[in-house]
């Protein structure tokens, strides 16, 4: 069986036999959403929502989204009660939030890019390793799964006569959706709950409706119009608070100035969301590095930045974001927390120095920092005080090290150094 096939198959591989009907749960998932709430959501195949199962007791799934021309599938939601055991729908086990995670998975940009003639292998599992990739990070054991945005690539129909994509979706309806993220997912859709971060491949005029539908935080009202900026929120882990911020929509070479009123006031909501320490969660980092022209590297969200007074970030001691294909870890000194990028899922990857230290970001001073090539994902684990942070590769294999402390990141020598 081809690796397309096998991807299309694997939510009906993963059923229970008594499942694989016409009403099969096609995806299945747990997220945390505003406060932390719990929620289960499953795709059906059928009219009608799927029964959940929460510590022995049966309640009908309630409906999220019915079925459109673009969605041909029922989405449906049930929210899980704080101290529930154990949960299931049509016999599939749905993983449990824990209180106080202490392995928390790092991932994004994970799409397969079609558009136009910029055409990725979708059907070559080393072009676009991202189910590859998912079935090593659920087997990882993760407690927790950060998405930091960018689900959906496949924006146009596969060129005429390229094998690399042919048989491809494209488009914001549900059988791109399906392939470019659900199918591939569905390890690690099962492996643990997912906070869910908004990409610029979500915004209003690429896949924001579909993204809304599916995996927003907020109620779906399918007649309203795309919600083009969400507000941030809280998810509390513990000691330690994640605050999810939707940058979307903020341009990274030119400021917007219509834009800057509602990043101010996201900025402005940090000292109040949650207690710290915060964890900021954004899809754009505000300072990440690519390679420019010239080998010379650049960066910086330009909307971001002018919307920013730096001690708002004062009570976030870490910011995770992805948006650059690749992995990038970040100080920037001056009391400022540093960055990790983690960009690197699947989607055609960018270029960045191996060394970061020094760079100067659209003003802002790297005080150390390195990269780290190729697909993968990121695994960080308590450890004592801080966190220690695996940088995984498509095959699961450890290809560095580094330790968050004290308000810093520093990484062991790559292993070929050594």
């Amino acid at each position: 069986m081809d690796l397309r096939r096998f991807v299309a198959a694997l939510p009906f591989l993963l059923l229970p036999p008594a499942a694989r009907a016409d009403d099969a749960v096609l995806a299945l998932w747990v997220q945390l959403g505003p406060n932390g709430v719990a929620e289960a959501r499953a795709v059906a195949s059928g009219e009608t929502c799927p029964v959940i199962t929460v510590d022995g007791r049966q309640t009908r799934m309630q409906l999220r989204a019915a079925k459109d021309p673009d969605f041909d599938v029922t989405l449906c939601s049930a929210s899980l009660p704080a101290h529930a055991g154990s949960a299931s729908v049509s016999g599939l086990r749905l993983p449990m939030p824990v209180a106080e995670p202490r392995r928390i998975l790092v991932i994004g940009d994970t799409g397969c890019r079609i558009k136009g003639f910029i055409t990725q292998a979708c059907n070559d599992p080393s072009k676009w390793p991202f189910p590859q990739i998912a079935a090593e990070a659920a087997a990882a054991k993760p407690d927790l799964v950060i998405h930091v945005g960018d689900y959906l690539y496949r924006e146009t129909a596969c060129p005429p006569g390229n094998s690399g994509c042919a048989g491809s979706p494209s488009g914001d309806n549900w059988e791109s959706w399906a392939a470019d993220f659900f199918y591939p997912a569905a390890p690690l859709l099962a492996a643990a709950p997912w906070v869910v971060v908004r990409g610029n491949h979500e915004d209003c005029e690429r896949a924001g409706p579909g993204w809304l539908r599916l995996l927003g935080p907020m109620p779906f009202d399918a007649e309203a119009a795309c919600r083009a900026h969400l507000p941030p929120y809280s998810v509390p882990l513990g000691a330690m608070n994640l605050v999810v911020v939707d940058d979307s929509d903020a341009p990274d070479t030119s400021v917007d100035n219509n834009l800057l009123p509602e990043y101010r006031a996201d900025f402005a909501a940090l000292s109040a969301i949650a207690p710290k320490p915060l964890w900021l969660v954004m899809h754009r980092p505000i300072w990440g590095a690519v390679q420019g022209p010239l080998d010379f590297a650049v960066g910086g969200n330009r909307t971001l930045i002018a919307s920013l007074d730096p001690e708002q970030l004062s009570p976030v001691s870490l910011i995770l974001s992805g948006h650059i294909h690749w992995t990038e870890f970040l100080n920037y000194g001056d009391g400022l927390p540093p960055q990790i990028v983690a960009g690197e899922g699947g989607d055609n990857l960018d270029e960045a120095p191996a060394d970061l230290s020094g760079l100067n970001l659209s003003g802002r001073h790297v005080e150390s920092g390195l990269s780290v090539p190729g697909f993968g994902f990121l695994l960080l684990t308590k450890a004592g005080d801080g966190w220690t942070i695996e940088v995984h590769g498509k095959d699961g294999a450890v290809e560095r090290t580094c330790a968050f402390a004290g308000g810093r990141i520093d990484c062991a020598p790559a292993r070929d150094a050594k």
